[in-house]
């Protein structure tokens, strides 16, 4: 495509939209492309409206015709830009990973707030929009970052290479399950936002997340509670003494998660945190200092590309 004011590739973008099967679930389809060129300029909400006769380029305009085409075809608008915003950062994102969310934002403060150096680990990075967050803001001298899914790494060694100007610490990618990559080390500090939902939940979920997000990140067994139980019991063969275990959970299994974690016995405080909507989210847990424990962790489950 050519250039075009932006008004004009505006007006195109709405248009497109106003076509989609589900245009009616659209609250505003001006809002909608204005969202869309926003995230792909990473600009201010309302920039558009204060530009209107600004000229776009032609790659720009490309890039925002096929945002609104997928838009139209239902994806989430980051998936439709390939972006989205977590803290200070614009992550890179596609189908292979899981859309970053501002509770998550919440678990990072969390482990900023206990950061006491060392080496800490994320578990199912998908997108790295973790690992990313508490390299660039945290005082570890390591940040790891683990998934199970080769997709999902590519996905965040990308971010990590673009961001590489803002990042205070080095971060080493590793592919495998749980805690494998892992394996034999002592590290600080683990987080982890790993698939927390059961199967039988899947209906209820919103058709964006549903039907765009990688099964991978979202789905566990045993009722939504395989991924917590594996790596809560598992942690703490890894953690060093006094070392820290922050997990985010279902809202609707926030005490069992924590009940599980307590249950292994090799943690001083096991705590439950709330996110920005006042539900129990978190599940935060001190390591005691007693002898590394020989406990495994349960076998079978994935963690997600989050």
């Amino acid at each position: 495509m050519a250039e075009a004011l932006v008004a004009g590739a505006l007006a195109q973008v709405e248009a497109t939209l106003a076509r989609a099967p589900h245009a009616a679930e659209f609250d505003s389809v001006a809002e909608e492309a204005r969202a869309l060129l926003v995230s792909l300029l990473d600009v201010r909400r309302s920039w558009p409206m204060h530009h209107p006769d600004e000229l776009l380029g032609a790659d720009v305009v490309d890039a925002l015709s096929r945002a609104a085409t997928m838009r139209a075809r239902g994806a989430p608008i980051q998936y439709a830009t390939g972006r989205a915003a977590f803290r200070h950062l614009t992550l890179d994102v596609d189908e292979r990973v899981l859309i970053p969310r501002p509770e998550t934002e919440v678990l990072v403060d969390l482990a900023l707030e206990r950061c006491g150096g060392g080496t800490v680990v994320d578990i199912g990075t998908g997108s790295g929009c973790i690992a990313l967050a508490l390299a660039s803001e945290g005082r570890f001298e390591r940040v790891i970052a683990t998934d199970v899914s080769t997709d999902a790494l590519e996905v965040a060694r990308g971010n990590a290479r673009r961001l590489q100007g803002v990042l205070r610490a080095p971060i080493e990618f590793r592919e495998g399950s749980l805690l494998a990559p892992i394996a034999g080390e002592r590290v600080q500090m683990i987080v982890s936002n790993p698939p927390y939902i059961a199967a039988a939940e899947a209906s209820a979920l919103p058709a964006l997340v549903r039907d765009w997000e990688p099964s991978l990140a979202l789905y566990s067994a045993d009722g939504g509670m395989a991924h917590i139980t594996a790596i809560g019991l598992g942690a703490a063969r890894v953690l060093e003494g006094n070392g820290w275990l922050l997990l985010e959970v279902d809202a609707r299994r926030a005490q069992l998660s924590a009940e599980t974690v307590q249950a292994g016995g090799w943690y001083d405080e096991v705590a439950v945190h709330r996110d920005l909507a006042g539900r129990e989210r978190f599940v935060v847990a001190r390591r005691s200092a007693g002898a590394i424990p020989n406990v495994q962790a349960p076998e079978g489950a994935q963690p997600g590309a989050r």
